[in-house]
């Protein structure tokens, strides 16, 4: 096992080269993380204990970090869990009258000494990325239903932009306080903006609505003294500059072979932008271990000499990833 060191990721988010291979996932899945920390049928409605284990796990797998679960949620209706769902699912607000009669969560309200009840967890050099509970947009959809949005945006931008600013304040606050804690070492801001060929919203209205609070809550990560990180899937290149120029996110995580492959966002985008991930989930799933192993060990060669990038997924290791694929890509940075 190598002892984690911080400074490793923030050299990444900094553009420079790290001291050694970095690795950089979202998260992994619950028996990854059990199996990795030693630790079995952890309570899932036990925040601490699954933080807890998310830490070891991350530790014990090569991670300078562990990424940490939001405090609060924003209340939504009943959603299925299929392999595929609706994205009108769970709709709660329709009209100006359901907005004024929404749960909206008090942030402040929530307890975040978690963060500071974690931190003597830490191993040295060991930091714990906070990311939120969805972001602007996710939310927006969940509480507004993807159709109802479209039609909102042209029927009653009004309420639109007081739905994203009800949910923009409270995302902003979430990392307010979150930057509060010297045991969190960054933040990730954690919103889908896109699908394969275009950004959900037009570009246009990505800027008018969504944009403006991504601006607000960077900064407030800034403001704590941590770099901010989006993780975004979809196709983002019309916004690109807007993430890198306006919002100034310090790193990009989600990149998928489809859309543009990270070898090729790493020529794009890297020197203004920490390309983070990007080995495509379904190329890990297909391919052989080998096969894995090769691709990531010649992205970190291509990154050798530049920095700015840490290995991972294009996404995430949800169940269904062989293990022995993700032990593959671990490998090719942490030479086991």
């Amino acid at each position: 096992m190598r002892e984690p060191d911080f400074d490793n990721l923030l050299a990444v988010l900094e553009n420079k080269k790290p001291k050694r291979h970095t690795l950089f996932e979202f998260f992994m899945n619950q028996t990854i993380y059990e199996n990795a920390a030693g630790t079995r049928n952890v309570e899932p409605d036990d925040l601490f204990e699954t933080q807890k284990t998310r830490i070891k796990a991350f530790e014990a797998l090569g991670y300078d970090y562990a990424t940490v679960t939001c405090m609060f949620s924003f209340p939504h209706g009943e959603q299925a869990h299929n392999a595929t769902i609706s994205q009108n699912e769970g709709v709660m607000i329709t009209d100006r009258e359901s907005f004024d009669n929404y749960p909206w969560p008090d942030v402040d309200e929530y307890d975040y000494s978690l963060l500071e009840r974690l931190a003597p967890l830490l191993p040295d050099g060991m930091k714990m990325i906070v990311h939120g509970p969805g972001g602007v947009l996710e939310n927006l959809m969940s509480l507004v239903g993807y159709d109802n949005l479209c039609f909102m945006s042209v029927d009653d931008p009004k309420l639109l932009k007081d739905i994203c600013d009800a949910i923009g304040s409270r995302l902003t606050r979430h990392y307010e306080l979150s930057g509060q804690y010297d045991g969190v070492g960054a933040m990730i801001s954690n919103d889908d903006w896109g699908f394969k060929t275009q950004t959900m919203l037009s570009p246009d209205d990505t800027r008018e609505y969504i944009i403006p609070w991504h601006v607000k809550i960077a900064a407030a990560i800034h403001a704590s003294g941590k770099p901010a990180i989006l993780h975004s899937c979809g196709n983002l290149e019309a916004v690109m500059d807007d993430i890198i120029d306006v919002i100034k996110y310090e790193g990009k995580h989600s990149f998928e072979d489809a859309i543009c492959p990270v070898e090729d966002a790493y020529e794009k985008w890297g020197g203004r932008i920490a390309i983070l991930g990007g080995i495509d989930l379904d190329f890990i799933c297909r391919e052989t271990p080998a096969a894995v192993f090769e691709r990531s060990k010649r992205m970190l060669d291509i990154a050798a000499e530049r920095g700015a990038f840490a290995l991972g997924s294009g996404n995430s290791i949800p169940e269904y990833v062989p293990f022995e694929n993700y032990k593959a890509m671990l490998s090719a940075a942490v030479g086991e």
